[in-house]
């Protein structure tokens, strides 16, 4: 039996024209926990579960904000937030994978663990926050905000003025341990959300950093850990796009590493996009990886045949 780590992008659990309501996101996790268990059941994998949580995390920074505005309540840090957020998004994801399953006659352990991803103190990412978060502002209450806070704050597309911390590569999990433990007696586990919690390592003691980790990077670390046969990305789209949006537009369907890896450099692929996703394929298949996969969700087993999106393998 294979094992593969699915990592579901933003679309499995909030589609862009949604207010973002409980049922709704709740609706999306059931289609999405219908597929994974076609992959478990019918594609006869082991399956290991990451997922995004930008949208829930700057609902919640946004709750936090008007709390702390009109009643004066304390708002949480940035890692506090990812690790309430893993816990959300872990919750309906586990519980719609047992439901499911109970529903074709099948008893599985599942479980969610809030993940915490170690990061290096000495990231170059520290000295150059680029990842906007949290509310819009207007320009002096922005402004005000930095100083007050020590935050960096950027103006974001004409759509007024945000915070913007760090983004810095992931290392490892530090439940790594725990979760490979799970997976061999047999667990469908749910971990990593968001990227993790970010923290760091000083004098054998952790701590939580105020950073977002990209999710794709941090389930190709999962991916090693866990020793996954196949790292599979799922989004909105069909897959990876050489000149995407132009009329030349190429989209790659099996692709060499080697290949793929020229046409990152290149820059075909959009940092705060695409090209996340094809870095942590590439990182994946050049550690060992049998196969890394992105395709779009609803084309989930599909792609894990190999006959939709994007694949990378070895040259």
């Amino acid at each position: 039996m294979k094992r593969v780590v699915i990592a579901l992008g933003g679309n499995a659990i909030l589609q862009r024209d949604q207010k973002g309501t409980y049922e709704e996101q709740m609706a999306n996790v059931m289609k999405t926990a219908k597929q994974i268990v076609d992959i478990i059941l019918e594609g006869d994998y082991e399956v290991v579960i990451t997922h995004g949580n930008g949208p829930q995390v700057g609902a919640l920074l946004l709750h936090m904000d008007a709390g702390h505005q009109t009643y004066g309540i304390p708002a949480q840090p940035m890692d506090v937030a990812g690790a309430m957020t893993q816990g959300q998004i872990g919750y309906m994801i586990g519980q719609t994978l047992i439901n499911e399953l109970r529903e074709r006659g099948v008893s599985r352990p599942v479980a969610t663990i809030v993940t915490q991803t170690l990061v290096d103190k000495n990231d170059p990412a520290f000295q150059n926050p680029s990842k906007p978060v949290g509310p819009f502002y207007d320009e002096e209450t922005a402004k005000k905000l930095a100083e007050e806070k020590g935050w960096t704050v950027i103006e974001d597309s004409g759509r007024g003025w945000r915070r913007v911390v760090p983004s810095p590569d992931p290392k490892g999990h530090v439940e790594a341990p725990i979760i490979q433990e799970l997976v061999e007696r047999g667990f469908i586990v749910i971990a990593s959300g968001g990227g993790g919690v970010p923290v760091i390592e000083e004098n054998g003691r952790l701590m939580g950093v105020e950073a977002v980790i990209d999710k794709d990077l941090a389930g190709e670390r999962l991916a090693e850990e866990v020793k996954a046969d196949v790292f599979m990305i799922l989004t909105d789209v069909n897959g990876a796009a050489v000149n995407f949006g132009k009329p030349d537009e190429k989209w790659l369907g099996r692709t060499t590493v080697e290949e793929l890896r020229r046409y990152y450099e290149e820059g075909h692929f959009r940092k705060g996009s695409m090209g996340p996703k094809v870095l942590a394929a590439i990182r994946f298949v050049e550690w060992g990886g049998e196969r890394a996969v992105i395709a779009s969700l609803d084309n989930a087993m599909a792609a894990l045949e190999g006959k939709k999106g994007t694949q990378v393998v070895k040259g």
